[in-house]
């Protein structure tokens, strides 16, 4: 029986693990959270590390004699995932392409280097150096950390008063674990993400996502619809810039994601995951518009076979993420309704009854999702606002 080591046992992982159980992998699944949701799975090897310590996984791996590793849509084990590929001569990316996926700070000048169109952008270490950088913007500018994911420590700067740029800086900063953090122009324009899968060094592009987020000044994703409703011209120049930004960071094999705004000149990247998307996109909404299982397809690649993504229909999804005001959530209702409205594919929470509610800053603030299928946009949508409009919150 042939083994996979799967980096992570969260619900972002849950996916990969019970699919690589279904074909009748040896699954050994690394977190360092006991509790893990993952770990519950029967059937599976549970080693508790952490997703980043590379050495131990390293050495892990060589214990178990992997055949294969991946992590899904998560950034942050990503460097880890290659380490072990180099070490143990395994299927997928190297840790320089790793790195500068992984790296915001990396992936723009690698992106640069290769023509590849993106925001004007400075990287700075200390508060000097920020303040100095500010003065190159006119209006607004975004600040992220070099090295964080899920929108942590991203901000819209729109004050260029001292208090508020110092302010700026300390709430990136605080995120950012290499000390670098990036000023970048903010883009005007509608926003995408590309879904792609590369074998044999061809980047194939399996799905555009139209993506909805909270706006300024943390830009959180709060929905996301399949197939992109823009101008099939629009989007034939997406997907080519998305397939240039791939290959500049050197993704000849495996999964990746990445995100697109389309400005007055054209399509550029807001950056590239070489992991499958979060946020249910690669998880759900591909496999229920287009019929590609995006899992399978990345467990394959990590086992160095050949995946299956020809499109099997056409049809339309999408995810809309549900937040109530900032407390302490004491109950919900209306799920079971919700689930029952036509076109629902599923109804979750996010945040546990008794979990605080915070102010909405990123992801994992989230609280609860639905997901719909149907045989057009305006259907898939219709059912989203239905379905939400029966869920409610009692929040203390």
């Amino acid at each position: 029986m042939k083994k996979i080591m799967i980096l992570g046992a969260s619900i972002l992982q849950l996916p990969a693990i019970k699919k690589a159980k279904e074909m009748g992998l040896d699954v050994i699944v690394v977190d360092m959270n006991p509790d893990a949701v993952g770990f519950k799975e029967e059937g599976i090897t549970r080693l508790q590390i952490s997703t980043i310590d590379t050495p131990k996984i390293v050495e892990a791996a060589r214990e178990y004699r992997v055949d294969g590793i991946m992590t899904l849509a998560s950034d942050m084990p990503m460097q880890t995932v290659a380490a072990v590929c180099e070490d143990l001569n395994l299927p997928g990316i190297t840790p320089r392409t790793a790195l500068n996926a992984t790296n915001k700070a990396e992936m723009r000048m690698c992106l640069k280097k290769h023509g590849v169109p993106i925001p004007e952008f400075y990287i700075v270490r200390e508060w000097e150096e920020f303040y100095d950088a500010s003065k190159s913007f006119v209006e607004k500018f975004v600040v992220k950390p070099a090295d964080n994911s899920g929108n942590r420590g991203i901000k819209l700067v729109t004050d260029f008063s001292i208090e508020n740029l110092k302010e700026a800086y300390a709430y990136s900063k605080q995120y950012s674990r290499d000390g670098r953090i990036l000023l970048e122009e903010y883009m005007e324009g509608d926003e995408f993400s590309v879904e792609s899968i590369s074998v044999c060094g061809v980047c194939n592009i399996i799905q555009i996502t139209d993506k909805i987020t909270s706006g300024q000044p943390y830009f959180v994703e709060m929905g996301h619809t399949q197939p992109s409703r823009y101008d099939v011209v629009k989007l034939k120049d997406i997907a080519r810039v998305a397939k240039m930004g791939v290959e500049a960071l050197g993704i000849n094999s495996g999964p990746s994601h990445t995100e697109i705004k389309y400005t007055v000149q054209g399509p550029k990247i807001v950056e590239i995951g070489a992991r499958l998307g979060g946020g249910f996109i690669t998880t759900h909404l591909v496999p229920l518009s287009t019929g590609v299982d995006m899992v399978t397809a990345n467990i394959k690649c990590a086992m160095g076979e050949v995946p299956d993504i020809e499109k099997k229909y056409a049809k339309c999804s999408a995810v809309r993420f549900l937040q109530p005001q900032p407390g302490r959530l004491k109950s919900v209702s209306g799920i079971t309704e919700a689930e029952a409205v036509n076109g629902v594919f599923e109804v979750g929470l996010l945040k546990h009854i008794g979990e605080i509610v915070p102010e909405m800053r990123n992801g994992l603030d989230r609280v609860a999702y639905v997901v719909v299928q149907g045989n057009t946009s305006d259907e898939v949508m219709a059912a989203c606002e239905e379905a939400i409009k029966k869920i409610h919150f009692e929040i203390m």
